[in-house]
C-alpha cells in the first residue's frame, strides 16, 4: 500500500490560556512537560544525530527540521528550526515537542506514537511557540526515523503565515462576493459559466448554482451582438459597460446593468471574464415616470403661450366679421376689401399655427416672442412643434 495514502491530520489548536495572555508563559524544558517521559535526552544525544551525510541533508532542509525521541524530547534539529524558534540549537535541543507545539499534550504524543507504529505518516495544523511565546500558524509533517538502530519522530516545520493570510483574505472575498446584493458570475472567455452567486441566482430566477452553470453567456443574454460585442471588448484588454435585456427562466424580461472585465491568471494571461449584473428595472421605470412627467408639464405650461398666440390671428377675424356686419354698403374709414383681407391674413396665419400643431414631432420649450425689456408678457416659451429638430 502507498504510504502517502496512510496521511493523518492532526488539528492543534494554539494555547491561549490565562497564563499566555498575561504574558507569564515560559518555554518548557523537556523535564518540566510530561509524566510519560521517561528522561532527558542522553548527553550522546543532545549533540547531532546521523553521520556527516546525514547532517549535511538535514542542515540542507528548505523547512525547519527537528528530531525528536518518542518521549516526545528533542535531540537534534536544522539552522532553520533555529531560526523559526528564535533558539540556539542547545536551548533547542532542552525542549519537548509540547513546548513549541502549542496546545500539545501527553495526549498528542501518544497519538504520534502510535500513528508512527502503524507506519503513518502525520500532517499536524498548528501553532508554534517562539523563544518570546509569540506563535506562528505552523504546517508540521510527522513521520518516523530509524538512525543507527533507534526509531525517532523526524518533524518538518513549515510557516505558513503567507499562506493563512492569503487564505483569510481568499476566505473574506468569497463570502463578500458570494452574499453581494450584486450579482457576479465569472465565464471561460468563450462565455461558459464557471461560477455564479447567489444574487444572480435571483436574478435568473434558478434555484440551484449547478443549472445556472449549464448556461453558457448567449443564453442569459439573447442579444447576440451584444454579447459578441462584450467578448470582444474583453480579449482586447478593454472593460465593457452597459444595458442590457435578459430573459428570465419564467420567460419575463428584465434589464439590467452589466459590467464585464478580464480575469486574469497569476501570470496576467486572460482566462476568462468578470460579469456584475445589477437590476435597474425599478430606475428605468422611474426615469420613463419623469420624462413622462415633464412631458405633461411643458405641454401644461404651453397651453397658455399657445392659447394667446392663436388668439391674436382669432381676434382680428373676429372683429373684422363684427364691422362688416355693422358698416353699411357705402365705403367708411376701413373698406370691405381692406377687412376681408385683414380677416384671410389672420385666417391664414390660423391655418398655419394649427397645421404646426397637429405636425409636433418633438417636445421641448423654445422661444416663440421676442419679449422685450417690461413688454410685460407672461408666456414667452412654446414646445416646438413642426419639423424634427
Amino acid at each position: 500500500m502507498n504510504r502517502l495514502s496512510q496521511t493523518m491530520r492532526i488539528d492543534i489548536p494554539p494555547d491561549l490560556k490565562d497564563d499566555l495572555r498575561r504574558g507569564t508563559r515560559r518555554v518548557r524544558t523537556a523535564a518540566q512537560t510530561s509524566k510519560i517521559e521517561m528522561a532527558s535526552p542522553s548527553p550522546g544525544e543532545s549533540h547531532r544525530v546521523g553521520d556527516s551525510d546525514f547532517q549535511e541533508l538535514l542542515q540542507s532542509v528548505y523547512d525547519a527540521a527537528i528530531i525528536a525521541n518518542l518521549d516526545g524530547g528533542i535531540v537534534d534539529a536544522n539552522t532553520r528550526a533555529t531560526e523559526f524558534l528564535r533558539l540556539s540549537h542547545h536551548e533547542l535541543c532542552s525542549l519537548n515537542l509540547t513546548a513549541i507545539i502549542s496546545g500539545a499534550d501527553n495526549d498528542t504524543l501518544q497519538t504520534l506514537q502510535t500513528s508512527v507504529e502503524n507506519d503513518r505518516f502525520i500532517l499536524i495544523q498548528a501553532h508554534c511557540t517562539r523563544r518570546d511565546d509569540s506563535l506562528f500558524p505552523a504546517e508540521i509533517a510527522v513521520n518516523r526515523l530509524h538512525v543507527r538502530g533507534k526509531l525517532y519522530f523526524c518533524c518538518f516545520i513549515r510557516d505558513v503565515t503567507l499562506r493563512q493570510q492569503a487564505e483569510d483574505m481568499l476566505r473574506t472575498v468569497n463570502n463578500a462576493i458570494r452574499n453581494a446584493s450584486t450579482g457576479i458570475a465569472i465565464s471561460n472567455l468563450t462565455g461558459q459559466l464557471k461560477y455564479v452567486n447567489k444574487a444572480t441566482l435571483a436574478l435568473w430566477e434558478v434555484a440551484s448554482e449547478e443549472e445556472l452553470l449549464s448556461y453558457d453567456l448567449q443564453t442569459l443574454i439573447p442579444d447576440t451582438q451584444q454579447v459578441d460585442t462584450m467578448i470582444a471588448t474583453v480579449q482586447s484588454g478593454e472593460d465593457w459597460s452597459g444595458e442590457s435585456v435578459i430573459q428570465r427562466k419564467d420567460g419575463s424580461a428584465l434589464m439590467v446593468q452589466v459590467s464585464v472585465a478580464g480575469n486574469r491568471d497569476a501570470d496576467g494571461e486572460l482566462v476568462g471574464m468578470v460579469f456584475s449584473f445589477l437590476d435597474i428595472s425599478d430606475r428605468k421605470r422611474a426615469e420613463e415616470a419623469e420624462k413622462h412627467a415633464e412631458r405633461q408639464r411643458v405641454m401644461v405650461e404651453s397651453i397658455g403661450a399657445a392659447c394667446h398666440h392663436l388668439g391674436q390671428p382669432a381676434t382680428v377675424i373676429l372683429t373684422s366679421l363684427e364691422l362688416l356686419m355693422r358698416q353699411p354698403a357705402i365705403e367708411g374709414p376701413l373698406s370691405r376689401s381692406e377687412l376681408l383681407n385683414s380677416s384671410m391674413e389672420a385666417a391664414e396665419s390660423l391655418r398655419t399655427m394649427l397645421h404646426r400643431l397637429n405636425d409636433i414631432s418633438e417636445y421641448h420649450t423654445d422661444s416663440y416672442i421676442d419679449a422685450k425689456p417690461g413688454a410685460g408678457y407672461s408666456e414667452s416659451r412654446i414646445v416646438a412643434v413642426g419639423e424634427d429638430v
